[in-house]
């Protein structure tokens, strides 16, 4: 299996091999060394608003495939538990619900919305039982806002999350709703790493993008990076539709459209004056990809404006992009290309942070 190093000098460095997008081996090992380990969305508190609510879903799917589920216990607090029995592995909420305990529908199993063991039928008998095997498995939570995320692995969070936590600390986050109504998923016909390496830079801007163009100020646009996530800032060419920023943030003064924070590997938050566009990278297989618009919304009348407008005519041009490189990258005669130091520092921080992870 080939191995992938990349150049800490941008201006020397050179892009992964094209192993790590038409390899199946390779896709199998970024699942675990990469995607397992990370800290992923799990959705929001409103998804669990009273004691007794539980929200099922599949971290992944398709990928991952972990079924857990949301729940509100009685003293209120939110817990993400596995979704599946300790018993015989059924699934224990098949459904969005509100319940007094979790109960198994295969063997009647009964589990504390805690997640902790409560009674089970016909085991009397069984010696040595019940145990903490028993219970259901707590996965850990960081609550940013409304926002949840979890990870399969014991991945420190701070990295992931404090910049991005300090940066939009002032924010209302209380008002920002999700219209599901505007809710999309995207398939993509490309390796999803192929997808946020495009996201990761605004050098194609100008090229595939006329209508944002219109709005951002390309020569003005900044990449910053942290451990694992970046900050691309896009200046506005005017003063409408920018944020109105306190004093004591570091971009007090500048005329910002938008902030677009990339969570590794695959996690795009994209704040706008009138809110937020979620972005979910979903791998499918080695050559197909799911992307997951959430939309929350905290300032209606400024909605669709700005760097924050056309986001589906936008998503369906970096679609057409991206679906040509992946027939591109499995040409014979490709095999590396180089990164623009100026405008490509976040594709290559990404591929820095691959190659450190796998190898």
């Amino acid at each position: 299996m080939p191995r992938f190093t990349i150049h800490p000098d941008i201006a020397l460095a050179r892009t992964p091999s094209t192993d790590l997008y038409t390899d199946p081996a390779i896709f199998e090992l970024i699942k675990e060394k990469l995607f397992a380990p990370s800290w992923q969305f799990a959705g929001d508190t409103d998804l669990v608003a009273k004691p007794g609510d539980a929200w099922p879903f599949t971290l992944l799917e398709g990928f991952l495939d972990e079924p857990l589920a949301l729940v509100r216990d009685n003293a209120g607090t939110v817990r993400l538990l596995s979704n599946v029995c300790t018993h015989r592995g059924n699934i224990v909420v098949n459904e969005p619900c509100h319940l007094a305990h979790l109960r198994c529908r295969y063997h009647g199993r009964l589990f504390n919305l805690d997640g902790s063991f409560k009674s089970m039928p016909e085991f009397r008998e069984v010696q040595e039982f019940p145990s903490r095997a028993d219970d259901l498995h707590t996965l850990p939570i960081i609550q940013w806002g409304k926002w949840l995320f979890t990870t399969l692995g014991n991945t420190p969070h701070g990295d992931y999350w404090q910049e991005v936590m300090n940066r939009l600390s002032w924010l209302p986050f209380e008002k920002y709703m999700l219209h599901p109504e505007y809710t999309r998923d995207f398939i993509v016909q490309a390796n999803w790493a192929l997808y946020c390496e495009n996201y990761l830079e605004g050098f194609h801007i100008p090229f595939v993008h006329a209508g944002l163009n219109a709005v951002i100020d390309y020569g003005n646009y900044t990449t910053e990076l942290f451990r694992y996530s970046s900050l691309q800032l896009g200046i506005s060419k005017d003063n409408e539709d920018c944020f109105d920023l306190p004093s004591d943030s570091p971009d007090h003064g500048k005329n910002v459209a938008a902030y677009y924070f990339f969570i590794f590997p695959n996690m795009m938050f994209n704040f706008y004056p009138w809110g937020l566009s979620v972005n979910i990278v979903k791998p499918l297989s080695l050559h197909q990809t799911k992307i997951t618009f959430l939309t929350y919304i905290a300032e209606p009348d400024r909605y669709d404006s700005g760097a924050g407008s056309g986001l589906d005519a936008v998503e369906l041009e970096d679609e057409e992009v991206v679906e040509a490189v992946q027939k591109g990258v499995r040409s014979r005669y490709y095999s590396h290309g180089r990164y623009s130091v100026t405008r490509e520092q976040g594709t290559h921080h990404f591929h820095r942070i691959i190659a450190e992870l796998i190898g």
